[in-house]
């Protein structure tokens, strides 16, 4: 499997693996933006497909994400890929299922922390079940940046969540799944977008 990257920023140290969703590619208008936002805060970014989109990117078709094995095994030869060359502070995670998959090999990787934007701890509707079992032993520092009505994890839902002292949380006010809120909310999702910025930022910078 080629793997495909694409970098943003000058900044050598840290750096920062963000992958996509399930359902937009790595140069979403929100990827681009969120990306555009981490560099003007000092932080290089680097962005990947995961095999599902590579096709549908190539031939035009939608299809759904790759079986998990698929998924992880993609994130650990990027990972691999980027320390080659990289010997900084390293962070990994992404939005949504990516970093939800990012999560599921933190602790075995050799990162400095984990980052998780519009983190899917339910699917709408529904209960958590084995979805977060090891988020409650994780030994990994990691930052979830959540808006407080995501309907896969609200700031209610989360509070219930005996989750590991590791993890913690920054909540942008009124956001959905991709931290939009509503117009009477008096938030835009610009704003949210550089103020998720800012706290990764500062994040990745304590951590390095």
């Amino acid at each position: 499997m080629t793997i495909k990257l694409k970098k943003a920023g000058t900044n050598h140290s840290p750096i920062f693996i963000m992958a996509h969703g399930a359902g937009a590619p790595m140069d979403s208008d929100w990827m681009n933006d969120l990306t555009k936002a981490l560099v003007t805060e000092g932080i290089q970014v680097v962005r990947f497909e995961f095999p599902y989109m590579v096709e549908r990117r190539e031939n035009g078709k939608k299809r759904p994400p790759n079986p998990q094995k698929a998924l992880l095994e993609t994130w650990n030869k990027v990972i691999e890929k980027v320390a080659k060359s990289h010997q900084g502070p390293l962070f990994i995670g992404g939005k949504s299922m990516g970093g939800r998959m990012a999560s599921l090999i933190a602790d075995e990787a050799p990162i400095n922390g984990l980052i998780g934007l519009g983190f899917p701890f339910h699917a709408p509707g529904k209960e958590p079940g084995e979805r977060i079992d090891h988020l409650r032993a994780l030994k990994t520092k990691a930052l979830i940046v959540q808006g407080t009505r995501d309907p896969m994890g609200t700031r209610e839902d989360c509070d219930s969540y005996a989750l590991s002292k590791k993890i913690q949380f920054h909540w942008l006010e009124d956001g959905d799944h991709s931290w939009k809120p509503r117009k009477k909310s008096g938030f835009t999702l610009e704003e949210h977008i550089n103020e998720a910025a800012q706290v990764i930022s500062q994040f990745i910078k304590k951590n390095s």
